[in-house]
């Protein structure tokens, strides 16, 4: 665009000619305007205002906060609690992610305490063992999903950072395998390796055109984006959803599904016993599978009604596990949560003219009215006999 001549003592009217184009002009010497054009020159004494630019990398302030108790063991929930209220202090968009983790969203605070996320995280990571003797494993990113895939792959008490420009986003996803990515469960990621996309790396080079057709519109899309560090998702402030849970810690790192199986028998069989104390029913159950080089897998599956019913919790244990397509994993634990509870009284339970189940239902009421009377131990699946 031509510019305007500098006014004189005998000024001339100005008429504009016709633009001619011109090369693209960096954002550090122009400022564009709303509609793409190349802005005029302030006025003296206006400074220059640069608008934000969609290309600028959105600053790390997410943290995926994961806690464990001294020895490697699962904090109980007054200890959660009470490390949820830490995290508030820095920030009150702090969503809970039971039973042993959170994500904080800190950009807000960023200036207050004249710290980047890296440095609010080392305060946390600090008072956490200071107070409570809490060791806490963080990740620091742009988003949620690359602050947890961060969490994952640390050391505990390791602080890991994920730069937000894109190159170093890439980096970081690029050798990771396709069921790193969230959302991509073994099936997929089989799926994806039979086409050669074996790793993050090759899935972001993919044509998002082709991952629609191995997958779907949608899945394809949002796998694309994740490939590529893209995560809309938002930190979304909540309180710790009421739940119970157990694990079970293996000797040895386990390669046995038959023992693996056990385990879950007797977790599934012990949190049921426990909400029918408490006239408890649970809604979704969680499965957590920990492994030999700190890893972790979570995977949550809605009950069909909420149950407090030991088989049907078994059932829903062992169809999490199997879905995992676990072949020689090392497992060092496994974990079961009963996730969103209600009142025993207030769920809807379906009436079955099935007879098994009116028995099964029996039985399990005889064998609460036996461990209440003799003790927890006094009865228990026969599975767990070979047990050791």
């Amino acid at each position: 665009m031509t510019a305007a001549p500098r006014p004189s003592a005998a000024p001339e009217p100005f008429v504009p000619e016709p633009p001619a184009p011109e090369p693209p002009v960096p954002e550090s010497s122009a400022p564009a305007s709303a509609e793409g054009r190349t802005a005029a020159p302030p006025s003296a004494g206006v400074p220059p205002v640069t608008p934000p630019s969609a290309g600028v990398p959105r600053p790390a302030g997410v943290l995926c906060v994961r806690f464990r108790a001294a020895g490697g063991t699962p904090v109980s929930a007054g200890e959660y609690a009470a490390l949820l209220r830490l995290l508030a202090q820095f920030t009150p968009v702090v969503e809970a992610l039971p039973p042993d983790a959170a994500l904080a969203d800190v950009r807000g605070a960023l200036r207050y305490f004249g710290r980047d996320a890296a440095g609010i995280a080392e305060l946390v990571r600090l008072r956490a063992l200071v107070w409570h003797g809490i060791r806490c494993t963080i990740g620091v990113a742009a988003n949620p999903l690359l602050a947890r895939m961060a969490a994952q792959g640390a050391a505990p008490g390791e602080i890991r950072a994920v730069p937000g420009d894109t190159g170093s986003v890439a980096t970081f996803l690029a050798r990771r395998p396709a069921v790193a990515l969230e959302g991509v469960g073994p099936a997929t990621a089989r799926l994806l390796c039979a086409y050669g996309l074996d790793s993050v790396g090759r899935i972001a080079a993919a044509p998002p055109a082709t991952l629609q057709r191995i997958l779907g519109a949608k899945a394809g899309r949002a796998v694309y984006e994740r490939a590529r560090g893209i995560d809309p998702t938002p930190v979304s402030p909540n309180a710790a959803t009421r739940s119970l849970g157990a694990e079970h810690r293996f000797v040895h790192d386990e390669l046995d599904p038959v023992r693996r199986r056990r385990a879950l028998l007797s977790l599934a069989d012990d949190l049921g016993a426990r909400m029918r104390a408490s006239g408890q029913v649970a809604r979704a159950l969680t499965l957590t599978v920990r492994y030999a080089d700190r890893s972790t897998t979570v995977r949550t599956r809605r009950l069909a009604e909420p149950t407090a019913h030991g088989p049907a919790l078994t059932t829903a244990a062992y169809a999490l596990h199997t879905a995992l397509g676990l072949q020689r994993a090392r497992v060092r634990s496994v974990a079961l949560r009963a996730e969103d509870l209600c009142a025993a009284e207030l769920a809807a339970h379906q009436l079955t003219f099935d007879p098994a189940d009116d028995k099964a239902h029996r039985i399990e009421a005889a064998v609460d009215r036996a461990r209440a009377r003799f003790g927890t131990g006094a009865v228990h699946p026969a599975a767990k006999t070979g047990d050791h």
